[in-house]
């Protein structure tokens, strides 16, 4: 479980090691929309939970968006993102090359979970998560800290022109022409979130990568590299009850 230095609350980020699934989902497979044998995915996330103390958790029914739910009890809702203010709630979104981020704002007692493909980040989900954390909870920019977990790097996310075209609209064309593939481009979707961030009033020492591709370190999941063969990992994040980090 990796975690960030920003984030004082229990949280995490999976990788695909530790779990009980053969492969080509080998080990730690948390996604029941996979082929893999949904015991073993099962078990997988009994694991994981349990590192968290068997929490009530909140998670979605992604589509690649940028709805975000302010929530307060456990469930499963439409959208890509997660807020709460409720201790002890247990928020997750399941990743395999889109970004995972995490938000806290620990003055005012506020976590949320978002999931950023390309989609969701030229619709903007993050900035919408920082505006509504600001209207429900009054939060203000210079407490939230923003932790982006593994997602697939530029160097690997080809794209074409079409898409090329939305960022652009954007103003968060972070791309260069693919050298292999004339009319093709990759594009940076962290430097995106990167900029997003701060346009939204976060402060850059507020703002965390982790820096690793999924593409390219196969100590993740990747639907692109695999083909959609692939399991799915989870990014996570709670207030604890107690008040405390712990």
């Amino acid at each position: 479980m990796l975690q960030s230095p920003l984030l004082e609350v229990p949280h995490g980020f999976t990788t695909r090691a530790g779990g009980v699934s053969p492969a080509p989902f080998e080990s730690l497979n948390l996604g029941l929309s996979t082929a893999d044998n949904p015991s073993n995915v099962l078990e997988n996330r009994r694991r994981v939970l349990a590192l968290f103390g068997n929490p009530p958790l909140a998670g979605l029914c992604q589509v690649h968006g940028n709805q975000v739910h302010v929530v307060e009890t456990a469930g499963e809702w439409e959208g890509d993102g997660l807020l709460t203010s409720t201790p002890g709630l247990l928020l997750r979104v399941s990743v395999a090359d889109c970004y995972p981020i995490l938000l806290h704002d620990p003055r005012k007692g506020v976590v949320g979970a978002l999931h950023a493909g390309w989609r969701g980040v030229v619709s903007g989900i993050l900035p919408r998560a920082l505006e509504i954390m600001q209207s429900h909870w009054g939060s203000h920019p210079d407490d939230i800290r923003v932790a982006v977990g593994p997602g697939i790097s530029g160097p690997h996310f080809q794209v074409g022109p079409e898409v090329l075209e939305r960022f652009e609209r954007a103003g968060l064309a972070f791309a260069e022409p693919d050298p292999r593939h004339p009319g093709k481009y990759l594009l940076d979707l962290e430097r995106a979130l990167r900029a997003q961030a701060q346009q939204g009033g976060i402060r850059p020492d507020h703002y965390w990568a982790l820096g690793r591709c999924t593409y390219a370190d196969p100590a993740f999941f990747s639907h692109r590299r695999d083909q959609g063969q692939t399991g799915r990992m989870w990014a996570l994040i709670m207030l604890p009850k107690n008040g405390r980090a712990g």
